[in-house]
C-alpha cells in the first residue's frame, strides 16, 4: 500500500472536491490509502503525487472515473432504516394517495427519485414498498428515478444482481422469493420490479436541469461527506426538483437544521423527514 504523505492528501484532497465535492480531511490519510492505492499500484505510480499529476494530465478522463467510483461507493443495504420505509408505508404514501382520491385529484402520476443510489437497494426497495402499499397499483403511474456519479455503482443498479450476502441484508425469504429470480449464483430482480426503476448518471453538484419534478425524494447518506456550503447549495437545488408539499428524506443521522428553511420537519414512527413549503 502506497502511504500518502501530508502535502499529498492536501493535493488529493482538492482533487477529489472537485471531482465530487467529497471533503477530504487532515485526518482522513485512511481513505486515501485504502480506496486509491490499489489505482495508483495500477497505474504504476510510486506516489500519490506521481499519481496526481497522472489525473491532472490525462485526457480522455478515464482516471477521474475510477477515483470518482472509488471515493463515492458507499455502504448501502435493501430496506436500510427500517423505520422509514415503516413511515412510507404506513403514514406518507397512504396520506398521499388519501389526499389525491379525497380531493379528486386527477393526476396519477407519482414520481419518485432516489439520488446517488449507489448499487441501486434503494430504488428496488422503493418499487417494493410502493408495491406492496397501493393494492391497485396498476392505476397509478408510478416513475422512480435513480441516479449515481459513480459509472460503477450505475452498472450494477443497473442490472439489479445481486450476491446471496447482498440479499440477505434487510430483505426477508418471503420478498425475495416474490421479487427476485437466482441465476448464476446470484438473484436478479424480477423483471416488474425493474421496469418501475429509470436509471441517469447524475452529479449532484452539477445542474440537472430537465429531469422534471418530483413527489418524493430520498438522498440519504451523501451530504455528510460535504462541507456547508455545498449542502446549501445542493438542498436547494434539490427543493427546485421537489413538486410542492414533496417530501425530501435523509439519512438518519442527517439534519437540515441551520441549512435549509424551505423544508418542514416532519416525525412519525421515530422516522424523520421532510416537506417542502416553499
Amino acid at each position: 500500500m502506497i502511504k500518502v504523505t501530508p502535502d499529498e492528501l492536501k493535493l488529493m484532497a482538492q482533487l477529489i472536491y472537485e471531482y465530487c465535492g467529497v471533503v477530504v480531511g487532515p485526518d482522513k490519510s485512511y481513505l486515501i490509502e485504502s480506496r486509491l492505492s490499489p489505482l495508483a499500484e495500477q497505474l504504476c505510480c510510486k506516489s500519490y503525487r506521481e499519481f496526481y499529476n497522472m489525473a491532472r494530465s490525462e485526457r480522455d478522463g478515464q482516471i477521474r472515473v475510477q477515483i470518482i467510483d472509488k471515493i463515492t461507493t458507499g455502504e448501502t443495504q435493501f430496506f436500510r432504516d427500517k423505520q422509514l420505509f415503516e413511515a412510507l408505508r404506513f403514514k406518507i404514501i397512504p396520506d398521499m394517495i388519501d389526499f389525491r382520491m379525497t380531493n379528486k385529484v386527477v393526476d396519477r402520476n407519482i414520481s419518485v427519485w432516489s439520488a446517488a443510489c449507489s448499487s441501486g437497494q434503494e430504488p428496488y426497495s422503493l418499487a417494493i414498498t410502493f408495491l406492496e402499499t397501493i393494492p391497485d397499483i396498476a392505476r397509478w403511474n408510478l416513475k422512480i428515478m435513480a441516479s449515481d456519479i459513480s459509472d460503477e455503482a450505475f452498472r450494477k443498479a443497473s442490472l439489479g444482481r445481486y450476491t446471496r450476502l447482498e440479499v440477505s441484508r434487510g430483505l426477508t425469504e418471503v420478498q425475495l422469493a416474490k421479487y427476485f429470480t437466482p441465476k448464476d449464483q446470484s438473484w436478479q430482480v424480477n423483471d416488474r420490479i425493474r421496469a418501475m426503476v429509470s436509471f441517469r448518471k447524475i452529479n449532484l453538484l452539477e445542474p440537472f436541469c430537465g429531469i422534471g419534478r418530483f413527489d418524493m425524494i430520498f438522498c440519504r447518506n451523501v451530504a455528510i461527506y460535504f462541507n456547508r456550503e455545498t449542502k446549501i447549495k445542493l438542498f436547494d437545488s434539490l427543493a427546485n426538483a421537489l413538486n410542492r408539499q414533496g417530501h425530501f428524506f435523509l439519512g438518519s443521522s442527517e439534519s437540515l437544521a441551520d441549512i435549509s428553511t424551505r423544508y418542514k420537519m416532519r416525525n412519525h414512527l421515530r422516522c424523520i423527514y421532510y416537506e417542502l413549503i416553499s
